[in-house]
């Protein structure tokens, strides 16, 4: 949406802005007006003080009887006690070290209160009430109105409250321009929508339920409208690049000879897809995704042979350093020694040593690193490619469309790009929040993979947690290996974006009693002490440990040197340990669907089947225990990717923030507004086909100039 995008210190003062900054990343008017309310409160029914119930919120219209202030016994502050009455019912109004209120709370003063009703010392009490006070008599009308008035509640933090942040809005309406309307008037009016200017400062400041809720399905348009507006026009755009056509050759012919299997009729399928592809004049932009282990890497592969025949690279972009390092070994394992060296297969992250990066680089540049695969560290300004003809993006969810374009500027023509998810989506919600890009889909796993059995055990019941070890023991006596996987490395800690987002999810349901996080490294302690694991080899493996530590412990344990391997979420995609056949999750519900899922695809890649055990201490009843008994209940990660994509959000579909609850879209869910998503591609299509250019809708055109401003933004925040 475009709204001003003025700082906030020169509207709010400095004290004010730097919080907002630093504590909900709001810096500008537009982040502020479009931080919009998570829910509506009101103040209660007006209920006479002789019938208040205990517990419930309510507001009376009463009349200040007495103030009086006294000091806490034992500690630091004192507490300014007002009693009120409305005539007939008498009860406390309590403020913890706020004295300054008895200038205004004054006997005689007529006003209305409202909050949570407690009792203390059988007394009725209203703690920190919100009030309002009247300069004159009010009438019932207006009291029950005050009464009833919606109240946003933002998304806030310990220093930044959702009072604190409605105040700022209120200060930034106060003063604000009329917002001029971004859609065009034909689509307004036939959806019935408020105008920018209304809905914005309606979900803000609404005096009645209709007034936010109009607002907030207006706004749900807008950003529907845009973002597919977005999608559409790059998918134009990209029409009218010119690529260098890639056309297979003897490389893939022996290739695919000499494959000791055979390709599932999918790989066959969707492979054809990407070679009629690539020998286009057009650059490719497409997704793959499939199940875990449906052999999405094996489609990649091939599609770099055929670059490779004409002399290009092809670039695969990965997560994580351990996923790089996973990549290089099964893409050589894939293409045999003799042609992996033939193809230069080079790895680039930003944990090598300074000669190995340089010779990296100088690989690379040079044009005989045809296959290379890096983290983040490929995106840098010091990498240049000789010719760089395919880009592979890894757990494309991992990244932003700006990230793949920042890697796409650095083939001297526009590459081809393919990105890969194993986080299926159902097809038309990806063409929906990814409507840049064709699909391909895999739903086959190959020849040998067997299904994986998933059960959740709770903490609580010690004779299933004990079984749980016997079961690993049993494994490794029959020449298996195991995962343990914890959600953290050590007591030190902090909160993942991950567990943030599922925590605001949960709420209430995350009690206190449950007992403390296990950790990596208090894991491998404890078990190494458990009688039936006594004798096994138990590791760790965290992020925390250098390249090389990491690369070791890996490398044993895929030689069986290892039997158990204690571990955080690093081993959550791409590491292919076939001898693994059980998983073990501590404190499952501190985990994503998606994750969950994605980490039990670890186990069962070899010939034996595949064993997960969720361990939670999610109270029965839970929206916690629900998710895990979710993921245990089916292996379709597409049923699963529903259920993901309401916990989880989106990501940022225009710029680089792709996972966690950091959503970008800030009314719309992608499952819930399906029909309004689809329903707004078809109108901005319509648009656009009549002003490909926007010249009849200026205003639609700075909106949309200002989306891919602020994606280019986040890119180089990130």
């Amino acid at each position: 949406m475009l709204l001003p995008e003025d700082s906030l210190t020169d509207l709010l003062g400095d004290r004010t802005a730097k919080a907002l900054a630093k504590h909900l990343g709001l810096r500008t008017v537009s982040d502020l007006l479009q931080h919009f309310p998570r829910r509506y409160s009101t103040r209660g029914e007006l209920t006479p003080i002789a019938e208040i119930p205990v517990g419930e919120a309510v507001t009376v219209v009463a009349d200040v009887v007495d103030v009086r202030e006294r000091y806490m016994r034992g500690k630091a502050g004192n507490i300014l006690e007002v009693r009120i009455t409305d005539g007939e019912g008498f009860l406390s109004a309590t403020f913890f070290n706020q004295a300054w209120r008895a200038k205004e709370l004054k006997p005689g003063s007529r006003g209305l209160f409202a909050g949570k009703i407690s009792s203390y010392q059988g007394k009725l009490q209203l703690s920190h009430p919100d009030y309002e006070l009247f300069a004159e008599d009010i009438d019932e009308a207006d009291a029950k109105r005050w009464a009833e008035l919606p109240i946003p509640i933002y998304p806030a933090s310990s220093k930044v409250t959702t009072w604190m942040i409605g105040r700022a809005v209120g200060v930034l309406l106060d003063v604000m321009a009329p917002l001029a309307d971004e859609l065009p008037a034909e689509v307004v009016a036939k959806n019935r929508l408020l105008s920018l200017d209304k809905a914005i400062r309606d979900i803000h400041r609404p005096e009645t339920e209709h007034d936010w809720q109009q607002a907030r399905d207006t706004l749900r348009f807008h950003e529907a409208f845009l973002l597919q507006a977005t999608l559409l026009k790059r998918r134009s755009e990209n029409a009218t690049l010119t690529s260098t056509p890639r056309v297979a050759g003897k490389l893939l012919e022996d290739f695919d000879a000499k494959l000791p299997f055979t390709l599932t009729n999918g790989q066959v399928e969707v492979g054809n897809d990407l070679l009629e592809d690539l020998a286009r004049e057009h650059p490719m932009h497409r997704m793959l995704q499939g199940e875990v282990g449906s052999g999405k890497t094996l489609v990649a592969v091939r599609a770099m042979l055929a670059v490779a025949e004409s002399g290009g690279q092809s670039a695969l972009l990965a997560p994580t350093e351990v996923l790089a390092a996973q990549h290089i070994r099964s893409i050589r394992k894939t293409l045999g020694d003799d042609l992996a060296d033939k193809l230069g297969l080079t790895l680039l992250t930003g944990q090598l040593g300074t000669a190995e990066h340089k010779r990296a680089l100088l690989q690379i540049v040079s044009g005989k690193a045809q296959i290379v695969v890096g983290t983040h560290a490929l995106i840098s300004s010091k990498v240049e490619f000789f010719d760089l003809g395919l880009i592979v993006i890894d757990e494309q969810h991992r990244f932003g469309v700006e990230q793949r374009e920042a890697l796409r500027l650095k083939g001297k023509k526009p590459p081809h790009v393919l990105t890969m998810t194993a986080t299926p989506i159902p097809r038309t919600l990806a063409v929906s929040v990814f409507g840049d890009l064709d699909i391909s889909t895999l739903t086959e796993l190959p020849a040998g993979r067997q299904p994986i059995t998933s059960h959740v055990v709770q903490q609580s019941q010690s004779a299933l947690v004990a079984r749980t070890w016997s079961r690993i023991a049993e494994e490794v006596a029959n020449g298996r290996q195991a995962f343990v996987v914890c959600s953290r490395i050590d007591e030190s800690e902090n909160q993942s974006e991950e567990e943030i987002a599922i925590e605001e999810n949960d709420e209430l349901e995350l009690q206190e009693k449950r007992p403390p996080l296990a950790t990596v490294v208090g894991m491998t302690s404890a078990l190494r002490e458990i009688d039936v694991l006594k004798n096994l080899r138990i590791e760790m493996l965290h992020g925390r440990m250098s390249s090389e530590e990491k690369d070791d412990v890996m490398n044993r344990f895929a030689n069986r040197e290892i039997d158990v391997l204690v571990s955080t979420t690093v081993i959550e995609v791409g590491v292919d340990v076939p001898n693994a056949t059980v998983m073990v999750v501590i404190d499952a519900d501190r985990f994503g669907i998606s994750q969950l899922h994605q980490l039990r695809g670890r186990v069962g890649r070899g010939g034996n089947a595949g064993l997960c055990l969720l361990l939670t201490a999610a109270e029965p009843g839970s929206i916690a225990l629900e998710r895990v008994q979710a993921v245990a209940s089916t292996l379709d990660g597409f049923k699963l990717s529903e259920i993901d994509l309401e916990l989880r959000r989106e990501g940022d579909v225009l710029g680089a923030t792709q996972s966690g609850g950091r959503s970008s879209l800030k009314l719309l869910r992608v499952i819930r507004d399906s029909a309004l998503i689809q329903d707004a591609r078809t109108q901005a299509e319509a648009v656009l086909g009549q002003d490909p250019t926007l010249e009849k809708n200026p205003q639609l055109a700075k909106s949309l100039a200002a989306l891919e401003q602020s994606a280019q933004d986040n890119l180089s925040k990130n």
